[in-house]
């Protein structure tokens, strides 16, 4: 009891940040973003590394000590590389004014960075650089990098700005700098990678003059106080002491130069940077404080309070402190009454990052939804994958639809609901993607759709059903009975000699060769995944999971068979395929809600072991401690809310089905005040929910539902060593 008591007198909101360590995931594939910033800021400051590989897609791989300089944003947890826009290089001497490579040291602006004296923090990132001598202190607000840098005693100082090195798919169209006066510069970079119009404005102050500018436009030093160019660096020289300090504070903006020095004037306007540091540490404390734990495991808080830490990374704020942003039909719009937000990864994020968010950030998912539907006024359809207000189409399936509709029968306020039915219906009747041949003849054919036709199928028609929930709630008995029918079409493809869900081309015939165990990166049925996944990917339908397959016993024998499956999933299987139990896929979202399938069956024993197994062994406190890519917030998401015991499995509506907590209490901050869980006799021995009281009452169902978190109360689950069906 004592050791409980002292977890517990641990946990405040005073010192939560503790247990934060952005450098987990920052190894194997967790491609987290390690850089100083403030919740949902738009600015992530932080280091880039030579390397463009996949496992650098954020800047920073733990395996590699490598830096080329430090952008202003990142993106966390993606597998794509993009951004790292504005890069800024502290140096000595003479530099090559490029990447480099690390077989020749002078081959770029390159620094090899002094890993024993890293810290990283939310709010704070400090590094040493080793090649110059150079000690780097980073903090950020919303809109703004601050930067320290400690130099050494030479005539030969300079901070570089480089405006040509971005992510591994970012390629600049156009870039410029131009002096201001002897300590203020401005200027920007347009790109063009996965977001196909990437503009980013600076407006930067030096926190001393610089004794000489140098401009190099295409490898050419320019004598005029602007140079305008593709290839665009920018040295700004400083006679510096040991140990003198000079510091850079640099706004930024997707609309203009006069927009970055306002969010500049605005967000950072003295040179406090222990200040800086302070509030947005203050401001970390707030939001992770949102949700507080307690737990006799030191690991359990390190990972929960990192998990939460990471899902508060994006969506990322996307306009000016007067609110003007960079619209998706490519112009600048003014305030439209609400924060405008980018980095919508929601195949990934809509199926625990975003639900978590109804709960903990209710006030915030207005400004979510609302963004989302002004997309859709502006491009004719809600996003699949958007980034800096541009539409980039990856991933299958319509994943704003299930967010959408999930606020709708949450009863989220703060929104047009009749636009958002409006937003969800045209974006499932559009002609594109395969949704003609979803909406007419039954499935998408494989021969017609050349690659993901599975994929995109049973995508959509988890849309359908969210759809359907919401137009039910809106009183729309036409829409939802038509969205109904189109959520069961999984039917059509179902194989009941293999008891998998399969490719048919458009004479209705199964794709031939079948191998349930291989997956091709390209030109697949499937997306990152093979039919051992997908064909589980029918959260919305249980019931007709059981009747294809014949009985419940029936389907959790299939079930049991997923986890225990093994094969050789080919040459081509994606990198993203990671967290392997049997068949079951945790490194990758598809298979995220199949555990908890065991619980809708009757079982809830083997949700609860399952869970268990993925909580101790599939996640870590260390670099390496994901199973996958973190996307965006949906891998930590997905342990949140399974660490405190439920899981929304189908794809709106707010029906939390339990597994178990490994937790030992927890309060939540929701719509109405508090929502306290208490966990009593847990332990790894008592993983097994024996009972549980809603509000002092016994609760007899295996979910809980979402107006009675929203609403605030007590869960008391009691545990024990033995199974038990509890409902």
């Amino acid at each position: 009891m004592a050791v409980v008591m002292a977890a517990m007198a641990l946990i405040s909101s005073a010192d939560v940040l503790q247990y934060v360590d952005p450098l987990i995931g920052s190894g194997g594939h967790g491609h987290v973003t390690v850089s100083a910033s403030v919740p949902f800021g738009f600015v992530q400051l932080g280091p880039s590394s030579i390397p463009q590989d996949w496992d650098w897609c954020s800047g920073y791989h733990r395996s590699d000590s490598t830096v080329i300089g430090f952008p202003h944003t990142h993106l966390s947890g993606t597998g794509i590389g993009d951004l790292h826009d504005i890069t800024v290089m502290p140096v000595v001497g003479n530099v090559t004014y490029a990447r480099g490579t690390e077989d020749d040291p002078n081959s770029g602006l390159w620094s090899y960075a002094d890993r024993s004296r890293e810290v990283a923090r939310p709010g704070y990132y400090a590094t040493h650089l080793l090649r110059y001598n150079i000690g780097v202190e980073l903090t950020a607000t919303t809109r703004t990098g601050l930067h320290r840098y400690t130099f050494p005693a030479s005539q030969e100082s300079a901070i570089v700005f480089d405006l040509v090195n971005g992510g591994c798919w970012d390629r600049v169209t156009d870039a410029g700098v131009w002096v201001v006066n002897d300590s203020t510069i401005e200027g920007m970079r347009w790109s063009k990678g996965w977001a196909s119009l990437h503009p980013v404005y600076f407006h930067a102050v030096f926190s001393r003059p610089f004794r000489r500018a140098h401009l190099i436009a295409d490898g050419e030093e320019v004598t005029a106080d602007s140079v305008h160019a593709q290839r665009v660096f920018a040295r700004f020289d400083f006679d510096t002491h040991a140990g003198e300090q000079v510091m850079l504070k640099v706004g930024i903006s997707a609309t203009s130069v006069e927009g970055a020095a306002r969010n500049l004037a605005a967000e950072q306007p003295a040179w406090d940077f222990e200040g800086t540091v302070n509030r947005a540490q203050q401001a970390w404390r707030n939001e992770l404080g949102r949700v507080t734990i307690t737990s006799r495991d030191p690991k359990v808080l390190r990972c929960f309070y990192t998990a939460l830490y990471h899902t508060m990374i994006a969506p990322s704020v996307f306009n000016d402190v007067d609110g003007s942003y960079r619209g998706s039909d490519r112009r600048v719009h003014p305030d439209p009454g609400f924060t405008n937000h980018t980095t919508y990864s929601l195949w990934d994020t809509y199926r625990a990052a975003h639900p978590l968010m109804t709960i903990i950030h209710n006030d915030r998912l207005p400004d979510i939804i609302n963004t989302m539907l002004r997309i859709y006024q502006e491009q004719g359809k809600l996003p699949v994958w958007h980034l800096m207000g541009c539409e980039t189409n990856c991933m299958v399936g319509n994943p704003a639809v299930p967010v959408v509709a999930d606020a709708i029968t949450k009863d989220i306020a703060g929104f047009d609901r009749q636009l958002a039915l409006e937003a969800m219906e045209q974006s499932m009747s559009l002609d594109e993607r395969g949704l003609r041949w979803h909406n007419t003849l039954g499935y998408i054919p494989c021969d017609s759709m050349k690659t993901e036709s599975v994929a995109f199928e049973l995508e959509y028609e988890l849309a359908d059903w969210a759809l359907a929930q919401a137009a039910l709630k809106m009183g729309r008995r036409d829409l939802y009975d038509r969205h109904m029918a189109l959520s069961r079409q999984y039917r059509n493809l179902f194989d009941s000699g293999t008891g998998f869900i399969r490719a048919r081309d458009g004479a209705g015939r199964f794709l031939e060769p079948f191998d349930p165990f291989i997956q091709r990166h390209q030109h697949d049925e499937y997306c990152e995944g093979n039919a051992w996944q997908y064909s589980w990917l029918v959260p919305h339908d249980i019931e007709g999971l059981v009747a294809l397959h014949g009985s419940r016993e029936r389907l959790l024998a299939r079930l049991d068979s997923l986890f225990a499956a093994s094969g050789d999933m080919g040459p081509e299987a994606a990198s993203d395929m990671t967290g392997l139990i049997g068949q079951y896929v945790h490194g990758n979202e598809p298979s995220h809600h199949i555990i908890y399938f065991y619980t809708m069956l009757g079982q809830p024993w083997k949700t609860a072991d399952r869970v268990r197994q993925v909580l101790n062994t599939l996640y870590d406190d260390t670099p390496e401690g994901l199973s996958g890519n973190e996307d965006v917030g949906q891998m930590s998401a997905w342990y949140i809310l399974s660490a405190l015991g439920f899981y929304q499995v189908e794809p709106a509506g707010g029906r939390y089905y339990f597994g178990s907590p490994i937790i030992d209490g927890a309060t939540l901050r929701v719509a109405d005040g508090t929502f306290k869980i208490m966990v009593k006799n847990n332990s790894d021995r008592n993983r097994y929910i024996q009972s549980i009281r809603l509000n002092g009452k016994r609760y007899r169902k295996p979910y809980i539902n979402h107006a009675d978190l929203a609403h605030g109360g007590t869960l008391q689950i009691t545990m024990g060593s033995k199974p038990k069906r509890w409902w």
